[in-house]
């Protein structure tokens, strides 16, 4: 496969950015027995939650008593210390939500208790949850920004008690990884494609009108306009563009192909998203899905609303604002940025490819009942189940997932199947915990705020915690090491491969 020609690099980025994107690697070490016992490696990926939003409440998890005060404490745009949080803003306006009042005291606070006691079955509204945005509420690991840069105030502060979840007692019989953090900053459709390739998707010579306009620091630039206080107003951004001044897609890019944000030309191609509204180049990079091709490894990513959205987003009026909605009868939420593969040119549409490993999750359904599951199977829940604030809420998408789960401990595969919930980021919620960073763990595009990750299998050690740092990027070292892949390029070679949360034999002496 012919690999695009990379764009060149600010001076100091290529010992990390660009090993994380392309270079060479050693293979994976020899399978031991444990690992050799799994089958099936089932991932399921939900929506922008934050591990100290739905477990930071975990008994003897790293939660929400174990933050720092500098941690709980959050910061003003000057760097002082905010009196009271900010209000949490409507999303469509500069008022704000009156169940939380003005006066939330500066920290963490329920979003299901008082004042405004929000269940976990009513939706919040959505929370800014980009790139920069998400690097300066992290602010050097100190997590002290997230109500100063969020354009929702206040409620990048909210967590819930999840103890009621389906997902909550799943984690409390088998094992919760309290230190997984999502593989990039930012979004959806970033993490997505690391997800799949390790990498972050490119844009060579993209329109000045996608890129984003930086300071001299390197930061989002601010207009002069713009509050200068949280407690005034969400902050105001000169150009928050979709790709960096160097070329690399970091915010929601729409796929080239349908399903897209994008409709067809008028008269064009129905498989394709209109050239002229400058989709996402198709990419070229290796993915693990072509790693696992290469060892004839089965696979397949599953897509809720899959089938549905194929059909809707070729039809006139089918793609709007990044979702696709049908003006026909059963209509389906579908994000089209939560199919990694739509954006690589080998899954093309008319790809033999595309056809065998791009499914609905109907066709997981019958996979998993007539014992078809394949050896790796990725699934990504529809909107209306996927838990991401905004179009959905916590519940609806708690038990679906442990629904699903339920139907793979019910069949025939589950005596050799690994599952693994996490989340793809934090969907602009505070968390407490300081990303991995530095040589070997994280470089410029990550890894970000930590999320919440359940190991569940026979294989893996009960009711337990496991707090080796990890991030999605393991999810790839596993299946490399697993199934004994070339590896992918990876610069965090010291982060985990989550075989430390599989329950191993101790030797007999």
């Amino acid at each position: 496969m012919k690999r695009a020609r990379a764009l060149a690099l600010p001076a100091g980025f290529c010992a990390l950015a660009a090993c994380a994107l392309g270079g060479s690697a050693a293979r994976p070490a020899p399978v031991d027995d444990t690992l050799a016992r799994i089958q099936h490696i089932v991932v399921i990926y939900g929506e922008n939650r934050s591990f100290d939003n739905l477990y930071g409440l975990f008994p003897g998890a790293d939660g929400i008593e174990q933050a720092s005060a500098d941690a709980r404490t959050q910061r003003d745009r000057d760097g002082s210390v905010l009196p009271v949080l900010p209000p949490v803003w409507n999303a469509n306006g500069p008022d704000f939500d009156p169940r939380f009042g003005t006066k939330l005291s500066n920290g963490p606070f329920r979003i299901d208790g008082e004042p405004a006691r929000v269940p976990l079955s009513v939706p919040t509204r959505d929370l800014l949850h980009r790139y920069y945005q998400n690097i300066e509420q992290i602010d050097g690991g100190r997590n002290d920004r997230f109500a100063a840069v969020s354009d929702a105030g206040a409620l990048a502060m909210g967590y819930y008690d999840g103890s009621s979840m389906a997902l909550w007692q799943l984690a409390r019989e088998f094992t919760l990884a309290d230190h997984f953090f999502m593989g990039t900053f930012g979004g959806s459709f970033m993490n997505h494609v690391w997800l799949a390739c390790g990498c972050v998707a490119q844009y060579p010579n993209a329109p000045d009108a996608l890129t984003s306009r930086l300071d001299a620091q390197g930061r989002l630039l601010r207009k002069a306009a713009s509050p200068p206080s949280a407690l005034a107003g969400p902050v105001q951004w000169e150009r928050d563009g979709a790709i960096t001044p160097d070329g690399y897609a970091i915010n929601t890019t729409q796929p080239p192909y349908q399903p897209s944000g994008i409709a067809p030309a008028p008269g064009g191609d129905p498989q394709l998203a209109d050239p002229s509204r400058k989709p996402l180049p198709p990419q070229e990079a290796p993915t693990i899905g072509d790693r696992l091709t290469e060892r004839s490894i089965s696979w397949a990513w599953y897509a809720g609303g899959w089938n549905q959205a194929l059909t809707d987003s070729s039809q006139p009026g089918g793609a709007s604002r990044g979702v696709i909605y049908s003006n026909q009868p059963g209509s389906v939420n579908f994000q089209p940025h939560h199919q990694p593969y739509n954006y690589f040119r080998r899954y093309a549409p008319g790809t033999a490819a595309r056809r065998e490993h791009l499914k609905d999750l109907s066709d997981l359904l019958v996979d998993i009942a007539s014992d078809r599951l394949p050896q790796v199977a990725f699934y990504k829940p529809v909107g209306d189940q996927n838990q991401h604030p905004g179009y959905t809420d916590v519940l609806s998408g708690d038990r679906h997932i442990a629904d699903l789960v339920r139907k793979i401990q019910a069949s025939p595969a589950w005596s050799s199947t690994l599952i693994v919930v996490t989340y793809d980021e934090n969907g602009g919620f505070w968390d407490h915990a300081s990303p991995p960073s530095g040589a070997g763990h994280g470089d410029r595009w990550g890894p970000g705020t930590r999320v919440p990750a359940i190991l569940i299998s026979p294989f893996v050690k009960k009711a337990y915690v496991d707090h080796t740092p990890y991030d999605t990027g393991s999810i790839l070292r596993l299946l490399e090491h697993r199934f004994a892949l070339t590896p992918l390029p990876d610069a965090r070679v010291k982060l985990g491969d989550l075989t430390g949360a599989l329950d191993v034999p101790q030797p007999r002496h």
